[in-house]
């Protein structure tokens, strides 16, 4: 399997979205390669500011352990648009995204995920370009069992995507027997491979059951979705503007899924059919 781990020729990005399955492609990529070669080589994060704290300690932790330079960055509304941060000054209160929504003056949704682009994709271009990249191919942590992500064109952008593990047939009971094996782990809950607490704390992409969890076991960040819909709420009313921007989902509102997880309580979670779980966390249904 080592053979698909190379690295290839030129700039290399490494994407290490802080989840149990990049870490794994970045440990297999530096157990087939030593040291990364300096210069041409970058393991990058891209921190939004929605990440569980969890999630912050793991990508330094993966850092520490495995002796690799971890590179963080976020998003700024100000030109050159990104910060390179770290560890200690990263932020957990969801700054590069309240900036990234304030500057846009609509929100994020499943047609329209912008988010990913401006937060992740587009603030680790921009680093890379400040450095003098000028063409990279990015290692991006698709497994095999997630045919569903694979097969779409090729970005028309200045870097070509490199999926390893897909290529390994990796999937996630290796990544889940891998991590079981390992002295340290990221130490949030794993449910038949799906983190639901992974990534953007409550994603609209995420099901309708894990955004429902989320409300009722941690009120505290919920309500920093809720407080956005509301601030953009305003925001269209006071310019006489429907508020078809003001929500995350078209389906419902934060505030309409916590008063209901409120109505319902714990009966709607373990009845099937009440909330939607497409996919083990990622409910896109329309």
């Amino acid at each position: 399997m080592r053979h698909h781990f190379k690295l290839p020729e030129g700039n290399v990005q490494i994407s290490f979205s802080g989840g149990r399955t990049s870490a794994y492609m970045l440990h297999q990529i530096l157990d087939a390669n030593g040291d990364l070669p300096e210069g041409r080589c970058k393991v990058m994060f891209q921190n939004t500011g929605r990440e569980m704290e969890e999630t912050l300690d793991f990508v330094q932790e993966c850092g520490q352990r495995w002796g690799v330079m971890i590179t963080w960055t976020e998003y700024r509304a100000v030109a050159p648009f990104f910060e390179e941060v770290g560890y200690q000054g990263a932020s957990r209160n969801g700054e590069p995204f309240d900036a990234l929504i304030d500057k846009k003056q609509y929100l994020p949704n499943q047609q329209s995920r912008f988010c990913t682009q401006e937060l992740k994709i587009r603030t680790a271009k921009r680093y890379l370009r400040s450095i003098g990249w000028e063409r990279w191919t990015a290692a991006v942590g698709i497994r095999a069992d997630e045919p569903h992500r694979l097969g779409k064109p090729a970005p028309k952008e200045r870097w070509t995507n490199w999926h390893p593990l897909a290529e390994a047939g990796v999937s996630r009971h290796l990544v889940g027997a891998f991590w079981s094996r390992q002295p340290f782990d990221l130490r949030l809950p794993n449910i038949r491979g799906n983190c639901w607490l992974g990534n953007c704390d409550g994603c609209f992409l995420k099901s309708e059951r894990s955004q429902s969890v989320l409300a009722r076991d941690f009120p505290d960040r919920h309500s920093w979705w809720e407080e956005a819909e509301a601030r953009i709420g305003r925001l269209e009313t006071s310019k006489g503007r429907p508020k078809d921007n003001s929500q995350f989902s078209k389906r419902f509102s934060k505030r309409e899924l916590r008063e209901f997880m409120e109505r319902q309580g714990d009966w709607a979670l373990e009845t099937d059919g009440v909330l939607c779980q497409k996919d083990d966390g990622e409910c896109i249904a329309a």
